[in-house]
Formats: structure tokens, sequence, C-alpha cells
């Protein structure tokens, strides 16, 4: 009796070996090109991040780093490609601050975002700032906060598009300062910049970058970055967390991985990956598009993508956010 379990169990030893493939070993991985998701379409600055770093790393693993546009639902297409992929490092995701706020604003995700999926590192930053128009009688935040105490429901602020970054970061200032500001959603920088500029809307929250070449020209005026610390292009401009404590909206890009993905591979692909993006070239280039280079762990990225889940759920909740 006891020799035939035995060989029973040796029969079943080879099933069991195909059902759980071995794991490749950290230090030997990649084998075989590697797949960096995009979840939008190609162009603009964050295209072109992706870019520079599959084109840093690809040299040092000396494997392919092949982008996959799939854009779609604000990102969801994508990252939910990502989540579902098999956990073994050779599929990654490009991912922005919709990863974090996803979760508050669509009620019925196809994927849970914490239990399916880790972050890999933190690549760069982009500050969020308020502008105003020049004729707008404030010079700074307190002058605002102020003025829109003692002028309730006179206030508007533009952005490029309810449920975006910067739409969260004004309401995150109404919340915080006790104002009621309304939100003029416009679908994209452009058109909110021009009629901020043309005087129909006061105020507008932007990528810095994208509004500063109208600061200089005079057409509109710097009041605040929502950051949760200066810029460093442009470290002039106060914060708004200088005035309400605890302030901090911010654009984040970041590579993730499946949540399964092994912890010492995700950290080998991490290390990779911050080696790169902390390179004095990679990093002039990323000034160069309106970021800062950042290169955290995956600790890193997955304890501030969990504090963003949660602090942008409050917001939503307690203003009453809804998207279309």
């Amino acid at each position: 009796m006891h020799r035939r379990h035995f060989l029973l169990a040796l029969g079943g030893a080879p099933a069991a070996a195909r059902a759980q493939p071995a794991r490749e070993p950290a230090e030997a991985w990649p084998t075989r090109p590697v797949k960096l998701i995009v979840p939008f379409a190609p162009g603009g600055p964050t295209d072109v991040i992706a870019r520079l770093v599959a084109e840093r790393v690809q040299a040092g693993w000396r494997q392919p780093v092949v982008l996959e546009y799939k854009p779609g639902a604000g990102t969801v297409v994508g990252t939910q490609f990502v989540a579902t992929a098999p956990p073994d490092g050779y599929t990654l995701g490009m991912a922005i601050s919709a990863l974090m706020v996803n979760p508050s604003l669509q009620s019925k995700l196809p994927y849970d975002t914490l239990k399916d999926l880790a972050g890999v590192s933190q690549l760069a930053l982009s500050h969020f700032g308020l502008f105003a128009h020049p004729s707008l009688p404030v010079a700074n935040l307190a002058e605002l906060i102020a003025y829109g105490r003692k002028n309730p429901g006179k206030l508007s602020y533009a952005t490029p598009g309810t449920g975006t970054g910067t739409h969260l970061a004004g309401e995150m200032l109404n919340q915080m300062a006790g104002l009621d500001m309304v939100h003029v959603p416009y679908k994209g920088s452009v058109p909110a910049q021009q009629d901020v500029i043309g005087g129909r809307v006061p105020l507008l929250f932007d990528v810095m970058f994208s509004a500063l070449p109208f600061v200089r020209d005079g057409r509109l005026k710097s009041l605040a970055l929502a950051s949760p610390r200066r810029a460093e292009s442009n470290p002039e401009i106060p914060l708004i967390s200088e005035s309400l404590p605890g302030f901090s909206a911010m654009s984040i890009i970041g590579i993730i991985a499946p949540r399964a993905v092994p912890r010492d591979l995700a950290r080998r692909i991490g290390a990779d990956i911050a080696r790169a993006v902390r390179s004095p070239e990679v990093r002039e280039r990323f000034a160069q598009l309106g970021t800062e280079a950042v290169g955290s762990t995956p600790e890193e990225y997955d304890a501030l993508i969990r504090s963003e889940i949660d602090k942008w759920a409050g917001v939503v909740k307690s203003r009453g956010i809804k998207i279309d």
C-alpha cells in the first residue's frame, strides 16, 4: 500500500509541474522582449517619457522594450490589460494619476487597483498650478481665499476636464479653504487656457509647464502650486500647502505590473528603471518636458498609490464629484 501511494505521488508530479511552470530567477530576467503598455494614444509628454525610459532600460536588459498603445476609458483599457497579464515581469504598464483617481470616480472598474496591480517605480511628477487672469484683484493664495469668502459664488475655475487631477485639486481647495468656486470643465488645456486668458473665467488649474508661457508674457499670473514641494525649475512660486498645510495635488507618472509578480523581480526591475530615470541625461530631458525625475522603489510607489487613492476618495465623496 505504501509503495502504491509512492508510485501515485510520482505519477502526479509531472502534472503539478505542468500546472505551475518553473519560475525564472530574477537575475536571469529578461530572456525575451518586454512589453510596456501605454494606456493612451501616442503623443504628448507622457508618451515621450515612456519612450525615453524604454530606450534607456533596454540597453541594460539587452532585450527590446516594445511599447503597445491601448487607449480608452480614461486609461482603464490599458490598465486592465496589465492587471490580467501573466505575472512574469514581461508585461509592464505606464500609469498616470488616473490610476489613483479612477477607483473613486468609476464604481465598476474591471480590476481592483490595490489587489491586482503593484507599483514598480515612480518615474516623475509634474506640478499643478493655480493661475489667474491679471484683472482678478488678488496677488496670492491668501488674498484669493479672502476674496472668495467675501464674494461667495463669484469665483470659477477652468480645468482640462471633469475628473482630471486639476479638477480634483480645485475641489480640494474648495474643501480645505471653505470656498465655493464653480468648476468649468473643458476638453483639454488649450481651450481652458484661452477662456481664462480672454477673461471669461477668472481662474485656471492646469499643469504648471503648460501655463507658464502665458505667465511670462503677462496674459496670466501665477498664484501657487498644488504640489507638496516647490518646483525645481521655478522655486519662486509658492505652494498652496504653505497656506493650507497638508494640501497636495500633482501629476504622478510611474510604471506598474501585475500584483503577483515576485517581489524580488519587481525590485530588480524597479531598481533598473530608477537608475535609468536618475541618470543626468534622462533628468535633463524630463525637465525639458516639464516633469521632475523621481525613480522610486516598488514599496515607495505602492505606498504613494495607496495614500493617493485614500485622499482622492475623500475629496470625491465629500464634494459629490461624478463623471458621465
